[in-house]
């Protein structure tokens, strides 16, 4: 097992300190080498699902001080009634919102906190919109470290920084959108080794997050067609890869479903990148969305998700505010399902990608609903079915 730079393909030791090439300064990966395959396909269908299921294929530094809140395992659910409206007949929604702090970030910060423990580490530091810092405060606080969080002020959802101040971390408001608050970040863990950057440059991060794809084709038991998932900062798409294609490399599946990515209009640097045919991506100064999750202008991990999209012949489509809008609300409508708004872009995207013929009504298809409504409940503007009235039975029977 080594660190492998994602440009240049140096290779570097795993110690307390690599984030960067050594040699042209672009992020790394974990690279683990199997000799023999460790997985049983026949365990993996059998067995209950969580993200230490594939401890195996996990580069895990000690497994005797796994610092876990029982993340992964999250709901495979199938569509009914949402299947129907769309005329899908093969749709399932992956609700990563069932992870312990609400979102799919636990999957790579558990494997991350519990590394940094074993590196010596005891301060912890992220910049976030929101979900990082809430799943970085709660196993920093499981484990007993120190965590710092920078976030943009005024531009997180309250549910999201509650958490991060009810896990007592520090909590630094910068004055600016979050690519600023990750660029000083940069610069502070760079001149202060005793910190352990948590951000999805951390290379373990990516390697908890790709059992996302381990888990949709365990509880699926079969191969999409389709993968639609949200991209902010690029990690997860890159993540859920990653994931498959180890898969494909040990002969668990024997072939690899398409990835199609989304990103919301005003904040869709890889989107803009991948649908021009560009080599590289174009920051987006001040990218604008309520999705506050994938409000993120300069994507760190641009370079890998647009390698995912384009290995897996997929694309990336933007949907406007009012869409994502719209489905988070069919989704709690239909099926019950009530997701923050980044995570209802994967089901905003459908009526176009139909439309389109990019994807046919008997599709096997899988969205990826990233975080939990209740972390943006401010966000819900539509008039409800409510009503007020007097203490009344009478008036109850009239709305009846």
């Amino acid at each position: 097992m080594f660190l492998q730079c994602i440009n240049c393909k140096e290779h570097h030791e795993i110690t307390n300190d690599t984030y960067f090439c050594s040699k042209c300064n672009d992020i790394l990966e974990v690279i683990n080498k199997y000799n023999n395959n460790p997985i049983n396909k026949s365990d993996l269908f059998n067995k209950k699902t969580s993200i230490w299921k594939y401890i195996k294929l996990l580069p895990v530094l000690d497994k005797n001080k796994i610092i876990s809140l029982n993340e992964g395992g999250t709901t495979l659910h199938r569509s009914i009634r949402l299947s129907e409206k769309i005329e899908l007949n093969n749709l399932y929604i992956k609700n990563e919102g069932e992870n312990p702090t609400g979102s799919f970030k636990d999957r790579g910060v558990t494997l991350a906190i519990t590394n940094a423990i074993k590196l010596n580490k005891k301060k912890v530091i992220c910049a976030s919109t929101g979900n990082t810092s809430a799943s970085v405060s709660a196993y920093s606080a499981r484990a007993g470290l120190k965590s710092i969080v920078v976030i943009p002020s005024g531009k997180i959802a309250q549910g999201k920084l509650i958490q991060a101040k009810i896990y007592n971390s520090k909590i630094i408001q910068v004055l600016g959108n979050f690519d600023i608050a990750l660029d000083l970040v940069y610069s502070v863990i760079k001149k202060n080794r005793d910190l352990c950057f948590l951000n999805s440059i951390n290379p373990f991060r990516i390697e908890g997050q790709k059992t996302l794809g381990f888990e949709i084709i365990d509880q699926l038991q079969d191969i999409p067609d389709f993968i639609i998932i949200p991209i902010g900062n690029g990690g997860n798409i890159s993540a859920l890869w990653k994931g498959l294609r180890e898969y494909h490399e040990l002969n668990i599946i024997n072939r690899l479903p398409t990835i199609i990515g989304v990103q919301a209009e005003f904040a869709s640097p890889i989107a803009d990148a991948i649908l021009n045919n560009l080599d590289t991506v174009n920051p987006v100064i001040n990218p604008k969305t309520f999705a506050t999750a994938i409000r993120i202008g300069a994507p760190v991990n641009w370079k890998r998700a647009i390698n995912a999209i384009r290995e897996s012949k997929g694309t990336v489509l933007t949907v406007k505010d009012n869409e994502i809008g719209k489905a988070q609300n069919n989704l709690a409508k239909y099926e019950g399902i009530f997701v923050e708004p980044a995570g209802a872009t994967s089901i905003a995207v459908l009526d176009k990608l139909i439309n389109k013929k990019i994807i046919d009504k008997n599709d096997k298809v899988v969205c990826i609903t990233t975080g939990n409504g209740l972390k943006e409940p401010q966000i819900m503007k539509e008039e409800t079915n409510e009503v007020t009235i007097k203490p009344e039975s009478s008036l109850i029977e009239k709305e009846i």
